[in-house]
């Protein structure tokens, strides 16, 4: 019986392996990695139980709590990915949040806080995901470079998330899912000694909070 149960926890995870497209590195999927986890907790306690049938039978139910734990936000992250090809926003997902990076020279004009038109398709996908899966807090943060006084940069950075929240809301998002700051010039991404780097910190973040 020990042996099943090895074999079907490993079985598990090595189903899991795949190379992740953005680092070409080979990992295991968090979805799936939590099924594997939830299969052998679950066996391990079926068989105290039950012997090797309560070990069959807790498998099972192991493997449904790995799935419902770890699937909501990976193919959420993945549906985002999948609509936010080649947009210049990026898709970073860590625990249970997924943040979209949206730079500023993508999504505004210069010291200006009205979406560009050819931006608002970008946003639009993206409300189409959250709205999809609403079981997710919606965190708007603007952020600027730090050239200019602070009072102005807070202002704009604020206007800025103000105008995608309200993008997001005519497009189907619950407001009282969304929560709304403009931060200025804090937490850099990039140095802001450089051009390149002001142009990456001047951006809007998106976090999907899981509330699961």
């Amino acid at each position: 019986m020990k042996k099943t149960l090895l074999t079907t926890a490993t079985c598990v995870l090595l189903a899991a392996c795949t190379t992740n497209p953005y680092t070409g590195e080979s990992q295991v999927a968090k979805t799936v990695w939590t099924t594997g986890i939830g299969t052998a907790v679950g066996a391990g306690t079926g068989a105290l139980i039950g012997g090797k049938k309560g070990a069959l039978i807790g498998a099972g139910a192991g493997a449904a709590v790995g799935v419902g734990t770890g699937a909501y936000m990976d193919v959420q992250a993945a549906k985002l990915r999948q609509e936010l090809v080649s947009t210049g926003v990026q898709v970073k997902q860590e625990d249970n949040k997924i943040y979209l990076i949206m730079p500023g020279n993508v999504t505004f004009g210069t010291n200006q806080a009205t979406i560009e038109p050819k931006f608002e398709p970008v946003l639009a996908s993206v409300a189409k995901v959250i709205k999809e899966y609403d079981k997710t807090k919606v965190q708007i943060i603007g952020y600027t470079d730090n050239t200019g006084s602070i009072a102005t940069n807070n202002a704009l950075s604020l206007r800025r998330a103000n105008a995608v929240s309200n993008f997001l809301r005519l497009n189907g998002v619950d407001i009282n899912r969304i929560i709304v700051d403009g931060l200025g010039p804090e937490n850099p991404i990039a140095t802001n000694k450089t051009a390149a780097g002001r142009e990456q910190n001047r951006r809007v973040e998106i976090t999907l909070i899981n509330m699961q």
